[in-house]
């Protein structure tokens, strides 16, 4: 009798654990990385339609989070470099910005979560 209420308990105990260890598992695959391209260009996959913002001063330096110059409608899209320490964006890079040039040809930034792709292996600016 004692051996099955012992049994009992340890059947008990791993299933609880087995059954935590299953309701803590992320419910989705991360997202697959940035990957590198022709002119020191790197290519991630993003929001279609997702704004780029404009610089601030001529040194190309800062995302002027106030000012839309296009809009970026491809997927996936081409990205130069990537800056953090910005205007805040949230998400997992929350002041990350990476500058590209949008479909109307304007240099800008385009904000980190307009960006599914994992952004931290392209270059910082």
């Amino acid at each position: 009798m004692r051996t099955r209420k012992a049994l009992g308990g340890v059947l008990a105990a791993a299933t609880l654990t087995v059954g935590l260890g299953f309701a803590t598992a992320p419910s989705a695959a991360a997202a697959s990385n940035c990957w590198p391209g022709e002119s020191n260009r790197w290519y991630c996959n993003n929001v279609s339609g997702a704004p780029v913002y404009g610089i601030i001063g001529n040194n190309h330096s800062y995302p002027d989070p106030d000012t839309v110059v296009g809009y970026m409608n491809s997927n996936p899209s081409w990205f130069y470099c990537k800056m953090d320490g910005q205007a805040w964006v949230g998400g997992p890079h929350p002041t990350r910005w990476l500058m590209t040039v949008a479909d109307n040809g304007r240099l800008g930034f385009m904000k980190d979560t307009a960006i599914s792709s994992e952004t931290d292996p392209v270059r910082d600016c």
